[in-house]
């Protein structure tokens, strides 16, 4: 690289971020709006080709409004069809493959979202470059190493990265996190090869999902998914231990039309291919030093449930407001020990939910939904009331949406600021720099009081006056 006609041996930025799945994306685009100085690197020439991730959980859609990205992620998809089973080329029955939500004020979406991976990743990406912020591709990690002030790393090609922090957000085989030596255990939660493929199909309706229960000892499910938003249907098919999977365009048409009323000829295009063997593992450490590991890096889900993508944007979205407030806002870095005290036990239950959702012990429902995860008493949720009921809104909780007066809450704290929440209380309230004071009428989903909102949406601090806050906001930097 040259800059003024000096060869650059070294490209010096505050964050890198290794890996441009939507983790390593969606912590660009928050890092882009709080002004970090960050650089995004892909090993790959491109963005992943295939919709493997294509749930999006009510939390993370919550994130994406937060983002900027939400009315292009649900312009690109659609909401999950009914099942439709089949047995000798009849439907002889329905299923829902989520138990129906109770809807309410403090939480505006209430189903997932189906959306291809890709075009999830295409959103961010363009959220990312209108933001100022971009990716490198083609820049393979091949060293890093670490020192009292930053990180630096070495690439197979290209002038090395010197950082102030780095995140490994590039996947379950992360190169970053075996650099480390953080080991990474796990279980394989089912011993069968699965099949997962993008095609083109003709003959089924877009109407529905299409199950065809297995026939046989040596036959196994296959599932057939139209994918909102394009015109092509993801095929998911379940083989014996021990099964080479053939990802051949002939090899997936034999597997659709053993296991199906379809003819081969009927699948016309293999636009993506891929097999694995559900797994569920966990890094031992989400930090070393000055380098996070986010997304697969840390926990790979069967999956089952769609549970993966979402943890891994959410691990995102908790670690950009951290590192953004401590390089930009005069934070402590003692804050940035708070992402894995509280993503690490979320992430952990994420995994065993996974593995239950996919041995059938769970069903698809408010679990999976992830509206009720929360860091209840983590360092950063401090609550001052007392006696509170367990299902009452806690410090550590996700704060509810909801409109009093002509105010929209999510409206209010869309950004990357802190928010200041007044509910049925004329408490008096203290001046917080670079904070949104916002009043309103009492409100059943927070009971009277209080409430400091993080920029990640959650409670942080919660009274029924303010006595105590002022303290609380210097302690984190509020502002």
């Amino acid at each position: 690289m040259e800059l003024n006609g000096v060869k650059e041996t070294v490209v010096n930025t505050d964050v890198l971020v290794v890996g441009a799945g939507p983790t390593g994306l969606a912590l660009g685009v928050d890092l882009a709006r709080r002004g970090v100085r960050a650089l995004v690197v892909e090993r790959a020439e491109g963005l992943f080709p295939g919709s493997r991730g294509k749930g999006i959980q009510p939390r993370t859609m919550e994130v994406f409004d937060d983002l900027g990205v939400l009315d292009a992620i649900r312009a690109a998809g659609g909401p999950y069809p009914v099942g439709m089973i089949w047995q000798d080329g009849r439907r002889v029955g329905e299923h829902q493959l989520f138990d129906p939500a109770e809807v309410s004020d403090g939480s505006p979406y209430s189903e997932p979202w189906m959306v291809p991976q890709w075009r999830t990743q295409e959103i961010l990406f363009a959220r990312l470059e209108e933001l100022g912020g971009r990716v490198d591709f083609g820049r393979e990690v091949v060293g890093l190493r670490q020192d009292e002030d930053g990180v630096t790393a070495e690439f197979a090609s290209g002038a090395a990265v010197r950082a102030r922090y780095a995140v490994a957000a590039d996947g379950g085989r992360s190169a970053v996190r075996r650099a480390l030596g953080v080991g990474m255990a796990g279980e394989t939660v089912d011993p069968n090869p699965m099949l997962v493929a993008d095609v083109r199909i003709t003959g089924l309706d877009r109407d529905n999902w299409h199950i065809f229960p297995p026939r046989g000892d040596d036959d196994g499910l296959l599932v057939i998914w139209p994918l909102a938003g394009t015109e092509d249907f993801q095929v998911v098919a379940q083989f014996p231990e021990g099964t080479e999977v053939d990802l051949s365009l002939d090899g997936i048409r034999k597997v659709v039309a053993t296991r199906s009323h379809l003819a081969p000829a009927e699948v016309t295009e293999v636009r993506w291919a891929s097999d694995f063997r559900p797994r569920a593992a966990m890094a031992d450490r989400f930090r070393v030093g000055r380098v996070f590991l986010a997304g697969d890096a840390a926990h790979v889900h069967s999956p089952a449930g769609g549970q993966g993508l979402n943890t891994s944007v959410q691990d995102a979205y908790n670690l950009g407001w951290k590192l953004g407030a401590v390089l930009r806002g005069g934070a402590p870095a003692s804050l940035l020990d708070s992402y894995e005290e509280e993503r690490l036990p979320v992430a952990a239950d994420m995994l065993g939910l996974s593995t239950q959702v996919h041995r059938g012990e769970v069903r698809r429902g408010e679990a999976t939904r992830q509206l009720g995860l929360g860091y209840r008493g983590a360092s950063l949720a401090v609550e001052t009331r007392a006696d509170l009921p367990q299902d009452a809104l806690h410090a550590g909780d996700r704060a509810p949406d909801g409109v009093r007066d002509g105010v929209r809450l999510f409206d209010a704290f869309r950004g990357p600021h802190w928010t200041l929440l007044s509910v049925g209380t004329e408490a008096e309230l203290p001046t917080l720099a670079g904070t949104r004071t916002v009043r309103i009428p009492a409100y059943e989903a927070y009971g009277a009081g209080v409430f400091l909102v993080r920029p990640d949406g959650y409670v942080g601090w919660a009274g029924e006056t303010a006595e105590g806050l002022t303290e609380y906001a210097a302690r984190v930097a509020v502002g």
